[in-house]
């Protein structure tokens, strides 16, 4: 007799299973959520005594303007780019003939045709492009600047370096500034990440009513695809579901190895969802829906109690170290197998921090927690010779703790 969690079954799409999800959030939350992101951007510029902020990667201008373009592709193709000022406008040099991308969107002050410098497109005649660019860039500069040389850059190609400093501009390291003003999230921006989570959430429903003996790994990883996609989602990060021997060392991704009855089935998320935030959660449960086996139960019992523990440390002014001090300490017999890191940041991506597990975190950097920040919280638990679970949850860090975000159960066991 096959046994199905009915409580998965309820974050199914209720008004039925061939209809996207409909968010119920008004424009006026986007726009708000809008205005603080670019305000927190400036405030950071200020703070590092940054005239302007040159960003090429399209996360850090999604954050920005809310100006998409081919995310996925721009990603690897440095074709657009948004040069922002911590007391002047907020230019967009948008791909030839898109333009009208940005139309609507009161962050942007203005929308240049961007010059493109790569390879692919010139060839022999990058340095052409590469001159005309530099220059432009250095003209806002002079205009715009008040006379502070000081830009920041996110990510650039090694040639547009000399460019720009040969223009007597001073180039600051950006991702400090774009990480920790991510980090800190307004009311606005969780409603929306709220909503993306909820979408997650119905395709993590999706893949549990499929995941029978017989379905294949990318077909499970589609059923996330496919919700997200149809209820206005970009992109998955990752093609983290995995089954049976499979999950064993992490990180394979899906292949067309199909799933077997009372093997475990786990999976991570990596979802970039509606408005562009991302629900980044883990989930393990049998194929089948069959009882955990007296390993499986040993394992996932461990998985949930390292989450739990970790969970009730997080707090508003603890530090990193002050954490992992008092982090679940993991048995050495699931060392060889663990995932380095204890927790992460999100947002609009994996974000700023990284604290890594007990093991490991000697290399870790300084820094605390605070409030209004968004982390992820991980479990990997295995052996060298077992299955692996693969849990993980996001959580808003408040004044009294961790607000959990989502809200998928656990498997009971």
């Amino acid at each position: 007799m096959v046994f199905m969690d009915e409580r998965k079954r309820t974050f199914l799409n209720a008004e039925g299973a061939d209809k996207p999800l409909k968010s119920p959030l008004s424009q006026d939350i986007v726009v708000r959520a809008r205005a603080y992101r670019l305000g927190r951007l400036r405030k950071l510029l200020a703070q590092h005594d940054c005239a302007a902020i040159l960003l090429y990667d399209p996360i850090n201008i999604r954050y920005a303007f809310d100006c998409t373009n081919m995310q996925v592709w721009t990603a690897h193709n440095p074709t657009r780019y948004a040069l922002i000022f911590a007391d002047g406008p907020g230019i967009m040099f948008e791909f030839k003939s898109c333009r009208h991308l940005c139309e609507g969107l009161e962050t942007i002050d203005e929308v240049r045709d961007a010059v493109a410098w790569m390879y692919m497109y010139l060839g022999d005649r990058l340095a052409e492009n590469l001159g005309r660019w530099a220059g432009e860039i250095a003209d806002l500069m002079r205009i715009h600047g008040g006379g502070n040389r000081r830009l920041a850059v996110d990510r650039m190609e090694p040639s547009g370096v000399p460019a720009l400093e040969k223009h007597g501009l001073v180039l600051v390291e950006g991702g400090q500034i774009t990480e920790r003003a991510r980090s800190l999230k307004s009311a606005d921006e969780i409603a929306l990440m709220r909503w993306t989570i909820r979408v997650c959430e119905a395709g993590m429903a999706r893949i549990y009513e499929n995941s029978v003996p017989g379905v294949t790994e990318q077909e499970l990883w589609a059923h996330l695809h496919f919700e997200n996609a149809r209820s206005g989602g970009e992109w998955l990060e990752t093609k983290l579901v995995a089954c049976g021997p499979n999950t064993n060392p992490w990180y394979q991704e899906c292949s067309n190895r199909r799933c077997q009855a009372g093997e475990m089935i786990a999976f991570d998320t990596d979802m970039i969802g509606p408005y562009g935030y991302c629900a980044d959660l883990s989930r393990s449960w049998t194929c089948g829906y069959t009882a955990m086996s007296e390993k499986q139960r040993e394992l996932y019992s461990a998985a949930v109690d390292q989450i739990n523990h970790n969970l009730l440390l997080i707090g508003d002014g603890v530090s990193f170290a002050e954490f992992n001090d008092n982090s679940w300490k993991m048995p050495e017999a699931y060392w060889p197998q663990r995932y380095t890191v204890a927790l992460h940041g999100v947002g609009m991506a994996d974000e700023w921090p990284t604290v890594l597990l007990h093991p490991d975190f000697e290399n870790n950097h300084g820094g605390h927690f605070e409030k209004d920040m968004v982390v992820c919280v991980e479990s990997l638990i295995g052996e060298p010779d077992s299955e692996c679970i693969k849990l993980e949850t996001q959580v808003l860090v408040t004044e009294t703790g961790a607000e959990r975000l989502d809200s998928f159960p656990w498997e009971q066991v």
